[in-house]
Parts: structure tokens; C-alpha cells; sequence
């Protein structure tokens, strides 16, 4: 079994760890491509019964 790499696999394997460790600093630094809006915080719906527009729509479409 051979434990020494040659010549040329030697300077493949550091050039692409090289390559690979520039890749992943350059990937990790890249802006964003648009900032999202913050969003207005949502008003909460309260539990229980209310009476909305489609509840009125249906009662009145529901009379005799």
C-alpha cells in the first residue's frame, strides 16, 4: 500500500481544498438580493363568535 501521494495528486488535492475553502468564504460573504419588508404586526383575532360580512351574507340568503 502506497501512504505517500505522488507529485501531481498532491498539488491537485491542495488546489482544490484551496478552491473549495475560497468557494465557501466567497458564498457565505454574498449579499442578499433584496431585504424582505417588515411586516405590520397582525392584529390577533379575538375567540368566540362574531358576526363578519359572509356570516350576514349567509342569513340573509338563509331567510324564509
Amino acid at each position: 500500500m502506497q501512504w505517500e501521494l505522488s507529485g501531481n495528486r498532491r498539488m491537485f488535492l491542495k488546489g482544490a481544498a484551496i478552491i473549495g475553502g475560497l468557494a465557501l468564504l466567497l458564498g457565505r460573504n454574498r449579499p442578499a438580493a433584496a431585504e424582505p419588508e417588515p411586516s405590520l404586526p397582525q392584529k390577533q383575532p379575538s375567540k368566540g363568535y362574531h358576526v363578519t360580512e359572509h356570516v350576514k351574507k349567509y342569513y340573509e340568503t338563509a331567510r324564509p
